[in-house]
């Protein structure tokens, strides 16, 4: 229920002109709440003077928005453009405006939800690629504006989406940095569509020594001889995430003849520094060959894991045999194993892993492991103790709908238990069918008997009083805001890089001739 602060602070904002008159006799205390409903209001000059006439020493965003005692509605999934930019607009006009004079020294701007459907009434949101570049723009801004002897800098945490789009306007807002009225601070990277070299000097730029998060995804070209380079060149002490793209463990190509030395010396460079990272306890690495080396790259680190991602890594039995006696089997929380045939090749492996894991486990992916009829029994015999269990991903599974009926019974029993992901029933398909399949023989199925056996599934869930379950057949992918909204630009980058690979091999290709 909104507290009688919360209601008359939204009746304020309702009118604007009105709130923009008192705002020197609001008391300070209620600039947050008076903050709160103005952006549930979406009453952007409002927004931008609460931010130029701040009072207090930190504006925190996502706590600002997410619930509280007086306003218990959850904003933080609400990324509205408007009152973004008049945040943003409204932080440069309080470095300008104070003149020494401020209390304000750290702006968090972190804590935002992108969702596929946001709630803001105006329904222009600005996702976290448009922010990163919003605040470079202000911060680029700021540097050009003459600035008064002695005044304070306000800190601004953000989470950095950076691009080959706005690579140079952040690589200029990050070097003048600690002589700029707005300093940014990164506690979350994520970089797409970059070369090696683009990425290696942004991140020294972006205070390596405070960042928690690092993703590095998609169209960015790495491999171990890259990885070995940016971790011996960038310290990373409080890392407790980090996610590389594909093969970025594989050997760099020049020396795929030298032998196998030379990529192990890579990943045991990669393992030490790895090692020299005591808080991380996020790692994901799909995508790349890992071949018996599991132990090798996660043996010496210091934390037990809380979530690790080896999809499609290529791992043979002494992998399976390492994560399951290994430390980090009994602290993991989130588990991905996709593309690995599992219950077939290793299943005690695989089993006893699973086991070890039960107590903490809470999300769970086995996409394309050749999990058939057959395993459905020894399956939910595996997954019965994970009573922590709330999300389940079994897409491209060869499951009939009768094994998929077997398997929701027992999925019932699991009171944690929020999200299955369900494949296509076999018999869905043309006769013949092959697994693992691509995405074209993935689309083509019947889709009515697909919806039947859908609502079976789905009323299953409800006569066993599980209305809470989201089960679903996301075929193409769960929503990625980030890939959402740089789709045209990831898109552009993937084509130029396939252009140069063609012009690459038509040159060998008149070499050899």
């Amino acid at each position: 229920m909104r507290s009688l602060r919360c209601l008359s602070s939204e009746a304020l904002a309702a009118h604007a002109p009105v709130a923009l008159q008192s705002l020197d006799c609001v008391a300070h205390n209620l600039y947050p709440l008076l903050f709160k409903a103005s952006y549930l209001l979406e009453q952007v000059d409002l927004v931008q003077a609460l931010l130029v006439r701040w009072p207090l020493e930190e504006f925190r965003l996502g706590a600002l928005l997410g619930p509280g005692t007086d306003h218990p509605e959850d904003l933080r999934d609400r990324p509205c453009r408007p009152c973004l930019e008049a945040c943003v607009r409204g932080l440069r006009g309080h470095v300008l405006r104070a003149e020494g004079r401020t209390h304000l020294r750290l702006a968090d701007l972190t804590g935002l939800r992108d969702v596929q459907e946001p709630r803001c009434r105006c329904g222009r949101t600005l996702g976290r690629w448009g922010r990163t570049e919003l605040l470079a723009r202000a911060c680029l801004e700021l540097q050009a504006e003459p600035r008064v002897a002695g005044s304070p800098t306000v800190e601004v945490l953000a989470d950095l989406f950076v691009t080959e789009g706005n690579f140079e306007a952040v690589v200029r807002a990050l070097r003048q940095a600690g002589t700029a009225p707005l300093r940014l601070l990164c506690p979350s990277f994520r970089a797409d569509s970059l070369r090696p070299a683009q990425l290696l000097q942004v991140l020294r730029l972006a205070g390596p020594g405070a960042l928690r998060r690092l993703e590095v995804v998609h169209n960015v070209r790495l491999h171990a001889g890259h990885v070995e380079q940016l971790l011996a060149q960038v310290r990373f002490p409080r890392l407790t995430a980090l996610t590389l793209p594909a093969k970025a463990f594989d050997a760099p190509p020049l020396a795929q003849g030298s032998g196998p030395h030379d990529e192990d010396s890579h990943l045991a460079a990669i393992a030490r520094a790895l090692s020299q990272m005591t808080q991380l306890t996020e790692l994901s690495v799909a995508f790349s060959t890992l071949t018996g080396k599991v132990q090798q790259l996660l043996g010496p680190l210091q934390t037990p894991l809380r979530t690790l991602d080896l999809a499609n890594c290529a791992l043979n039995y002494a992998d399976m045999a390492f994560l399951a006696s290994c430390p980090h089997a009994a602290h993991l929380e989130v588990l991905d194993l996709s593309g690995h045939d599992l219950v077939s090749l290793y299943p005690s492996t695989f089993f006893r892993l699973l086991s070890r894991a039960a107590p903490s486990l809470r999300a769970l992916t086995l996409e394309e492991c050749g999990i058939g009829d057959q395993h459905v029994n020894r399956l939910v015999l595996g997954l019965s103790p994970c009573l922590q269990l709330q999300e389940l991903r079994l897409l491209g599974n060869p499951l009939s709908a009768r094994a998929l009926r077997s398997l929701f019974a027992a999925l019932c029993e699991l009171p944690g238990l929020r999200c299955i992901e369900f494949p296509v029933p076999k018999d869905c398909y043309p006769e013949g069918a092959t697994y693992p399949q691509d995405q074209l023989a993935m689309s083509k199925f019947d889709q009515q008997k697909y919806e039947e056996v859908a609502g079976e599934l789905r009323a299953m869930l409800l006569r066993a009083g599980r209305d809470d379950i989201q089960a679903s057949t996301p075929l193409f992918g769960t929503f990625d805001p980030n890939i959402q909204e740089r789709s045209q630009e990831l898109g552009a980058f993937l084509l130029q890089s396939f252009k140069s690979a063609l012009e690459k091999f038509s040159r060998a290709l008149e070499q050899m001739e």
